[in-house]
C-alpha cells in the first residue's frame, strides 16, 4: 500500500513520516492552514530521502504557476486539485515533472478519465472536511489497473477498512493525523502509516 502524508510543515513531522515508512510527503503550496512557502520546503527537503516522493500541492493555481512554484521549492512532483485538462498534464510533463491529479467524488465521470498523470487521487465530495464517506462507492468509477490514492476522512482507525472497501492502490492523509488544524500529531502519523501498510 502506497502511503502519502500531506500538509507537513516541520522537520519533526517530515522525519516522523519518513521514519514510519511513508512513500510520499506533501507540502501545501496553496492557501490553506497547512500552507508553506518554497523557502520553507527547501529547508525541509534534505530530510526527505530520494526513495520518498516529495510533492507540492496546489488547488487554484494554473499548471504553469504550479510548475514555477514547485521548481522554486526544489520539487519535481506536483499535485493539482480541481478541474484539469490533458494540456495541464502536458505542461507538467514538459517541465520534467510528475503529476498527481486530484478530483473529488462529486466531479463528473469525465474527470475520472486517465489523462496520462502518474498517479490519480480521489478525495471526498467535500475535501478537507475530515468526514468519513462511502469509500466503496469509488469502485463504480472504474479505476482498476490505475495507480490511484484514496483521500478524505482517513485516520489510523479506519484507513485499512477504507482502502480495502475502495480497492485503493494507495492512501493520502492530512487532517486525520493532526492534533489540531494544521498541527501534525507525530504518534498519529506513525500509527496511520503502520495501519495502512499492515
Amino acid at each position: 500500500m502506497f502511503v502519502k502524508v500531506c500538509g507537513l510543515s516541520t522537520p519533526e513531522s517530515v522525519r516522523e513520516a519518513v521514519d514510519a515508512g511513508a512513500d510520499a510527503v506533501g507540502f501545501v503550496l496553496t492557501a490553506s492552514p497547512r500552507e508553506v512557502n518554497p523557502d520553507q520546503v527547501r529547508v525541509l527537503l534534505p530530510l526527505v530521502p530520494s526513495s520518498v516522493k516529495a510533492v507540492g500541492v496546489f488547488r487554484n493555481e494554473s499548471a504553469v504557476d504550479a510548475v514555477e512554484i514547485a521548481r522554486a521549492a526544489g520539487l519535481d512532483w506536483v499535485q493539482l486539485h480541481g478541474h484539469r485538462t490533458a494540456e495541464d498534464v502536458t505542461i507538467v510533463h514538459d517541465a520534467g515533472m510528475r503529476l498527481i491529479r486530484a478530483v473529488t467524488m462529486g466531479a463528473g465521470q469525465d474527470e475520472f478519465a486517465d489523462l496520462g498523470e502518474e498517479v490519480f487521487l480521489v478525495d471526498a465530495a467535500v475535501p478537507g472536511s475530515g468526514e468519513a464517506w462511502d469509500y466503496a462507492s469509488v469502485q463504480e468509477k472504474g479505476l482498476d489497473g490505475r495507480k490511484w490514492l484514496l483521500a478524505g476522512g482517513l485516520e489510523p482507525g479506519n484507513v485499512a477498512f477504507a482502502a480495502t472497501a475502495a480497492g485503493a492502490w494507495g492512501v493520502d492523509v492530512s487532517s486525520g493525523v493532526e492534533a489540531s488544524r494544521g498541527v501534525k500529531d507525530l504518534a498519529k502519523i506513525r500509527a496511520f502509516v503502520e495501519a495502512a501498510k499492515a
